[in-house]
């Protein structure tokens, strides 16, 4: 068993046939792919309305904004290994179609509620809740669609690339969007357009033709902790996913900390408007379109691990950017708007990488839990930011505990350059690769 380096094994007879199909020409991935995209962007306009709907309305601080970031990323934590199993073993649409139904339920509850004046702090935190959960579901259920979705596990590359450089455009018109929209309409309302692209999104889901297979029957009744724990051994038994699942839950929980203090910091330490807010992450945020288009690019002329060293050191580097940011309000903004550029370009070239090297060297039978499990890793540090970052604040101020944010953020390039990831020299062939296998 080698220890990294080119894949050993060859690919499936069934694709080794000439080059795979574009996407291009796939229907049913094109509806998927506009559906999610049109849900993303709805997204984005929620990720700033939903918290600035905390601070506008009812005048929270760090530490009750870090508790609502709390409030939607928790369910990563304590249902995503649940759903994973879950998962498995039933087709993944019409799960992801109920997930996105009780997404724009909720989030259009925000501005009926607040239209009539029954919009608490404590219903805000139920409601982000609720979100999270279906959150949750959804993406276990569409990141392991897509390999179902995509027969030929060559063309994974080519999809995630896609579906990353659309989540980057979301990112680049979702904030300006948002903070235009909080300013005219106010924060509540604006979270409207994010439960109409969800309607939307779900009418995609219902104009893919091509048929979803029915998860293998198991001759053996199942058990729950078994399967739970088979999806863990899976996880944190492959060194490659291991690595990856620890730098990410480490990157969001830094960053979901950065990003929480930040909204205070510019909105009452350096009066910034909502839309200037805005205007910052949505410029920063051409970073990650940049980087989307430039995935592959970076792929074909540098090593999966060279890539992927580079790409998450810009991620981790970013941070430091934002309490060293002083002088001119033009200054200020453009420090800004260089530590998220950071963060949105690092962060699209490395996405891709890192899903597509999931999605390979993973059997299909494994998919949503490897997913869950990932997921819950990521998602879960990035709960946890939330609360440690307004701990810090309380303790050492805004400014103090982003430097100190950053500081730590700047530190993780030691463990980055340590990873095995960072040997790899190419893309694994499948699951059936030697060099990938579990150990």
């Amino acid at each position: 068993m080698t220890e990294h380096g080119t894949p050993t094994a060859s690919a499936p007879a069934a694709e080794a046939e000439g080059p795979p199909r574009s996407l291009w020409r796939d229907r049913d991935f094109m509806v998927f792919w506009a559906g999610e995209g049109l849900s993303l962007y709805g997204t984005q306009i929620t990720q700033l309305a939903l918290p600035l709907t905390a601070v506008l309305v009812f005048g929270v601080g760090a530490g009750e904004l870090g508790m609502l970031r709390f409030a939607q990323l928790v369910p990563f934590l304590g249902l995503a290994l649940l759903f994973g199993v879950w998962v498995d073993r039933v087709r993944k649409r019409p799960v992801m179609l109920g997930a996105n139904l009780v997404r724009m339920v909720l989030i259009g509850l925000v501005p009926v509620l607040y239209e009539f004046g029954l919009l608490t702090l404590p219903t805000l935190y139920a409601l982000a809740l609720g979100i999270g959960v279906a959150t949750v579901l959804f993406d276990v259920s569409w990141m392991s669609y897509v390999p179902v979705l995509v027969k030929d596990r060559r063309s994974l590359l080519e999809a995630n690339t896609k579906l990353n450089a659309t989540l980057s455009s979301a990112d680049i018109a979702g904030p300006g969007l948002a903070g235009t929209l909080v300013s005219v309409f106010s924060a509540p309302f604006a979270m409207t357009a994010n439960a109409f692209s969800y309607a939307l999104s779900v009418v995609s889901l219902l104009l893919i033709r091509k048929p979803e297979p029915a998860p293998a029957v198991p001759e053996e009744k199942r058990r729950l902790r078994v399967e739970l724990l088979e999806g863990l051994r899976w996880v944190f038994g492959n060194r490659w996913l291991r690595a990856m699942g620890l730098v990410g839950c480490s990157c969001n929980f830094l960053l979901t900390m950065v990003q929480t203090l930040f909204l205070l910091y510019a909105v009452r330490d350096k009066e910034l408007s909502a839309a200037a807010v805005g205007f910052v992450m949505g410029a920063a945020a051409v970073g990650g379109l940049l980087g989307a288009l430039m995935s592959g690019m970076v792929v074909r002329r540098l090593s999966v691990g060279t890539a992927y060293r580079v790409s998450v050191s810009v991620i981790f580097l970013g941070p430091l950017l934002i309490p060293a940011a002083g002088g001119p309000r033009w200054l200020l903004v453009g420090l800004f708007v260089a530590s998220f550029f950071m963060e949105y370009v690092g962060a699209s070239v490395s996405n891709v990488l890192i899903v597509s090297l999931r999605q390979t060297i993973t059997p299909q039978h494994l998919m949503g839990r490897m997913t869950a499990a990932m997921r819950m890793l990521l998602y879960g540090g990035g709960a946890l930011g939330g609360p440690v970052g307004g701990l810090l604040a309380a303790l050492a101020g805004l400014h103090g505990a982003l430097w100190i944010a950053g500081l730590l953020s700047a530190a993780m390039l030691v463990p980055i350059f340590l990873s095995p990831v960072g040997r790899l020299r190419a893309m694994p062939t499948g699951p059936e690769d030697e060099a990938f296998i579990s150990r």
